[in-house]
């Protein structure tokens, strides 16, 4: 299944193009503006729209197992050995290496092109996108359970991004939000996506991995509620 999935993405990379793009531009547009209005303007910049355009790949995620429902063939695929964790796997692994894939480059896009520090450790930066990257898949697979068109699953995925990112503090910086919306933050998953990618740049463990356990737990908690409805039969042409 993993093998299927990856022949489909590398077919139609188009959506996945424009999510590395769009943000490349937006950095180079913007990175003047963040710079005059906070302190570490560029990592601003950069953190903030890599945050915010990878809460778009949902999408990505969420429409890979709905057309499951759409083309009647989830039900095939449940007669087979492999359990509904095991399928969901093989629909996500393919699109959490695009994931990785695509932070990673925007990450270097940014030391090499907007002029933020290279990242003290490696192994934190890859930590922090790994993270972010699973905590998405499985918001997504949970998403996909839930929507009954991919219609419906787009406007969710959508709107759900730039409300996450924009009270998180990926598209205008916290320090000059409102307070009710600072304090509003913490509930968005952009928040700990923000605060660890930009402590991973800076090196800063504790920084790190507080808001990565913070995602993972989210990402465990959602990954768990796909699999349950998955396992409940899902696929079936009615909803449950």
């Amino acid at each position: 299944m993993a093998r299927h999935n990856v022949i489909i993405r590398l077919r139609d990379p188009g959506q996945m193009i424009s999510y590395i793009v769009a943000p490349m531009i937006l950095m180079v547009v913007l990175k003047p503006l963040y710079v005059k209005a906070v302190d570490g303007g560029a990592v601003q910049v950069v953190t903030g729209l890599l945050v915010m355009f990878s809460v778009f790949a949902i999408a990505i995620a969420g429409s890979s197992i709905l057309v499951e429902r759409h083309w009647q063939t989830w039900d095939r695929l449940r007669q087979t050995r492999a359990s509904a964790a095991e399928m969901l796997l093989g629909k996500i692994i393919p699109i959490f290496v695009v994931m990785v894939v695509q932070q990673s480059i925007l990450i270097v896009y940014g030391c090499l092109v907007i002029g933020i520090p290279i990242p003290k450790s490696v192994g934190y930066m890859a930590l922090a996108i790994a993270v972010w990257a699973f905590c998405l898949l499985a918001i997504g697979a949970a998403l996909a359970t839930l929507a009954r068109s991919l219609g419906e699953l787009g406007v969710i995925s959508d709107v759900s991004a730039i409300t996450l990112s924009s009270f998180g503090g990926a598209l205008v910086p916290l320090s000059i939000m409102p307070g009710w919306a600072q304090a509003a933050a913490h509930a968005s998953p952009g928040y700990w996506a923000l605060q660890m990618m930009q402590a991973a740049i800076r090196g800063d463990g504790p920084g790190v991995l507080v808001p990565a356990g913070v995602l993972l737990g989210l990402g465990i908690v959602a990954g768990a509620f796909a699999v349950s409805r998955l396992t409940k039969g899902w696929g079936r042409t009615r909803l449950l």
